[in-house]
């Protein structure tokens, strides 16, 4: 090839460049899309994010703006701005648009559509030698053509494509067939790119100028959408001596967009989204976005996880509504469902936050110093009467065994949140100088309170309960014309320290009816109906029987709590009286 052939060859694939990058091609009127960056987001635990994008972005020959991506924000929550000083947002329109984009030509058709004009030579099926020829067209029906013969008010449709192409040879003009072409040689250099157009949702934001339309605009939207989650997870370094470093850091999952250089802030606690579970009409969805079982509040992890942090509030004793049956497990997957429902709302915020959509990152928050002390908490459920437990069978007999046999104190930390940032329900890795001891959970804890992290069972606390009935007293009440037993039952618990130091131990013991004592100034109190422990604090054999209405009468549900300190290879002996009505 001659130097002079080179040099066009080059001239005319630059000319092919700027007829592709500025529109001289045939099918070029193509709308102007943009994509507007993300500033700022706003993460909640539950997987909700408000997001705001704000950017300065070339407008269309209308002085409107046109974005390629809609959100499916949930309704009421969508607002879109113009950030120019002399500019008004008109009104924002979205709905399904024929554009015009650019894609690199994979076929023999679409190299012959990218080339129209150019000289080449063709091989078919027909001809016994290849014959030189110049690309004319693509025979199609327009969008414009099939609008005008359809039904008025049909929807737009695309372009129909035919496989005849027109080809000027020395006789005329040929019509062949695409497929019928063994091989093309292009005498010109070809372009690979082809303009195509197809049906895409847009968004076009119409601008109200007060004098000429700028080339470009600066606006923004800010909505609320699911997609973006952040689960928070502790570090806490004990020294044996009352001192704990904690630290805070997050694993943020992205299904939502691309985040370049963001501002991101993570909040403590979930506020409540009336319409969540509604998309705005505006995305031009019918439904929410299919996400990963990460954001799923229906997938299992989610229903284990919600369950285990049913009590959201740090308390310093065991409460009754904690008592769990033996089995049942915390999954601490990352759907942290439920865990902002009674947190105080609490912001951190990380800047330069660059994350893709379909990425994962772990980041560091903040860390900071507390202390804390060792509580060992011993926490004795109820179980049913005996005019109740005959009702079970020997599958829900065997399983209260499990519940009520052997219980144990359990080893906790007890936090004191002297810092400035509340403490999260979340997942906490717990060393002593720098050797892992357990893993454990946090409980929401508000700034100047105290919240416990369980560490493990307390193995070398022996623990002995007894309870025995001392006395039965027929027809001793009488009520709406029936008569009731009163059954008088003592209790006793020996707790034994086989520490080699003196522990804090905290007892709690629940039983069925009226408590009428307990030694080592014990605490007492009685729970009614009205304090809500029918619908959330009773154990799981609770439901197994079907109770009377006269029994929430005469009866409650009766709560002792002790707190002493047990010297090593002490014991101690916790006492109670307590009875119950039963109808004869």
């Amino acid at each position: 090839m001659s130097q002079i052939q080179i040099r066009i060859g080059k001239a005319l694939f630059f000319l092919c460049f700027l007829a592709t990058s500025f529109g001289l091609v045939q099918g070029s009127n193509e709308e102007v899309l943009s994509s507007i960056p993300v500033r700022e987001v706003t993460v909640f635990k539950d997987g909700h994010a408000f997001v705001l994008h704000e950017g300065e972005l070339a407008t269309n020959d209308q002085g409107n703006i046109v974005l390629d991506t809609l959100p499916r924000p949930v309704i009421g929550t969508f607002w879109p701005y113009s950030a120019e000083t002399h500019t008004r947002l008109s009104a924002t329109v979205t709905g399904k648009e024929i554009v015009t984009v650019d894609k690199t030509a994979l076929s023999i058709r679409e190299l012959i559509e990218a080339n129209l004009g150019k000289r080449v030579l063709i091989r078919d099926n027909y001809e016994s030698h290849p014959y030189e020829a110049t690309l004319v067209r693509l025979l199609e029906r327009t969008t414009e053509e099939l609008q005008e013969s359809s039904v008025p008010g049909s929807d737009p449709a695309l372009p129909q494509k035919s496989d005849v192409l027109l080809i000027r040879v020395a006789e005329g003009v040929r019509a062949v067939q695409v497929g019928h072409i063994q091989k093309i040689t292009f005498l010109d250099e070809p372009c690979d790119t082809i303009h195509e157009e197809e049906f895409r949702n847009v968004m076009t934001l119409k601008l109200d100028w007060e004098g000429k339309p700028q080339n470009t605009a600066q606006v923004g939207m800010v909505y609320l959408q699911r997609g973006i989650r952040w689960i928070p997870n502790y570090r806490i370094d004990i020294d044996g001596q009352g001192k704990a470093h904690l630290k805070l850091q997050a694993t943020l999952v992205n299904e939502l967009t691309d985040l370049h250089d963001t501002t991101v802030h993570l909040v403590i606690g979930v506020p409540s989204f009336a319409f969540k579970d509604t998309v705005d009409p505006i995305s031009l969805q019918e439904s929410v976005a299919q996400l990963s079982s990460v954001f799923r509040e229906n997938a299992q992890t989610a229903y284990a996880f919600s369950n285990a942090i049913m009590t959201q509030a740090a308390m310093p004793s065991p409460r009754f509504s904690e008592t769990r049956s033996r089995g049942d497990t915390i999954d601490l997957g990352p759907e942290v469902i439920g865990s902002g429902g009674n947190e105080d709302l609490y912001v951190f915020t990380l800047e330069h936050v660059t994350l893709k959509k379909g990425q994962r990152m772990v980041v560091s928050v903040t860390e900071y110093n507390l202390e804390y002390r060792d509580v060992f908490v011993l926490d004795l459920p109820f179980g049913p009467p005996p005019e109740v437990r005959q009702n079970f069978n020997s599958q829900q007999q065997q399983q209260l065994a499990e519940l009520l046999a052997a219980p144990k104190a359990q080893h906790v930390i007890r936090l004191k949140n002297d810092g400035e940032h509340p403490i999260t329900t979340a997942p906490a890795l717990i060393l002593r100088e720098g050797k892992l001891i357990a893993q454990g959970m946090t409980k929401y804890t508000a700034i100047g309170a105290s919240g416990d992290v369980e560490l493990t069972s307390a193995v070398d606390i022996s623990v002995k309960k007894l309870d025995e009935e001392t006395e039965r007293t027929p027809s001793a009440m009488r009520w709406n014309n029936s008569d009731y037993a009163r059954s008088d039952l003592h209790g006793q618990i020996t707790l034994t320290n086989h520490k080699d130091k003196t522990i804090t131990l905290e007892v709690t013991r629940s039983v069925l009816g009226h408590i009428d004592s307990a030694t080592q100034e014990g605490t007492i109190e009685h729970l009614g109906r009205h304090e809500g422990w029918l619908t959330s604090g009773v154990p799981v054999w609770w439901n197994w029987y079907n109770w009377p209405y006269w029994w929430y009468h005469l009866n409650s549900i009766g709560r002792m709590q002790w707190e002493t300190t047990l010297e090593a290879g002490q014991s101690i002996e916790l006492q109670y009286q307590w009875h119950y009505f039963w109808r004869m």
